[in-house]
C-alpha cells in the first residue's frame, strides 16, 4: 500500500515545496517555520527539500517571489491587448492591479500578513518586481505615445514610475489595511481617473 509520505516524495518538486512552506507559514508564522517544518509536512528528509533550496533563506526568498509575481501574466496579457486603445488597457491594468492585490488579502489574510513580514526581508525580489510592473506600464505608454492617446513625455521609464508611485496605497501590502473601507473602490476610481487625465493629450484650442 503506497503511504501519503511515499506518494508525496514521487512527485517532490519546486511547486510541491513552494505549496508546502506556504502551509508551514500560515500554520507558524515566518519566525517559526523552518526547513524542518516544511520537509516534515512533504514527508521527506530535510535533505530533500535543500536539493531544491539550498538554504532557508533561499526557500523563503523563492516563495515571497512566487507570492509577489502571481498577477504578473495576467497584467501582462492586459498591457499586450492591441485591441484595447492604450489608455483603456492603462485604466484596467491599474484596476487589476489594485484587484488582484486586494483579492490576495481577502482570500488568506493569515498567510497575507506572513508575507507581509517576508517581504520587508527580501528588497531584491520586490525590486524586481517593480521593476516589470513598471516595464509593463511603460509598454502601455508606449503604445499610447505612438497613437498619440497618451502623452507620457520622452521619458517612459519615469513616467511608468510615476504612475505606479501615484497608486501605491492601492497595491503596497502596507497599505492593505485602508482597502477594507468602504470609500477604497470609490478613492482607488478617482485617483485613476486623475493619473489618466494627467497623461492625455493637451487639448487644443484652436
Amino acid at each position: 500500500m503506497t503511504t501519503r509520505s511515499a506518494r508525496r516524495r514521487e512527485i517532490l518538486d519546486e511547486e510541491t515545496i513552494l505549496d508546502a512552506t506556504a502551509t508551514i507559514l500560515r500554520r507558524h508564522g515566518p519566525a517559526k517555520a523552518t526547513v524542518l517544518d516544511v520537509a516534515r509536512e512533504l514527508g521527506v528528509s530535510h535533505g530533500s527539500v535543500y536539493r531544491f533550496f539550498p538554504s532557508k533563506a533561499a526557500l523563503r526568498e523563492e516563495v515571497t517571489r512566487r507570492w509577489l509575481t502571481a498577477g504578473h501574466g495576467v497584467l501582462a496579457g492586459i498591457a499586450a491587448r492591441t485591441d484595447l486603445p492604450p489608455p483603456a488597457r492603462l485604466e484596467s491594468w491599474l484596476g487589476t492591479l489594485f484587484g488582484t492585490t486586494r483579492g490576495q488579502v481577502a482570500d488568506d489574510p493569515e498567510l497575507f500578513a506572513t508575507f507581509l513580514v517576508l517581504v520587508r526581508e527580501q528588497s531584491g525580489v520586490v525590486d524586481a518586481h517593480v521593476a516589470e510592473l513598471r516595464r509593463q506600464i511603460a509598454g502601455i505608454l508606449a503604445d499610447g505615445a505612438a497613437d498619440g492617446s497618451l502623452a507620457p513625455g520622452p521619458d517612459l521609464t519615469g513616467t511608468a514610475a510615476a504612475v505606479l508611485n501615484a497608486v501605491t496605497r492601492f497595491h503596497h501590502p502596507a497599505h492593505a489595511a485602508a482597502w477594507e473601507r468602504d470609500s477604497a473602490e470609490a478613492d482607488f476610481a478617482s485617483l485613476r481617473a486623475l493619473v489618466l487625465d494627467a497623461l492625455r493629450p493637451a487639448r487644443s484650442d484652436g
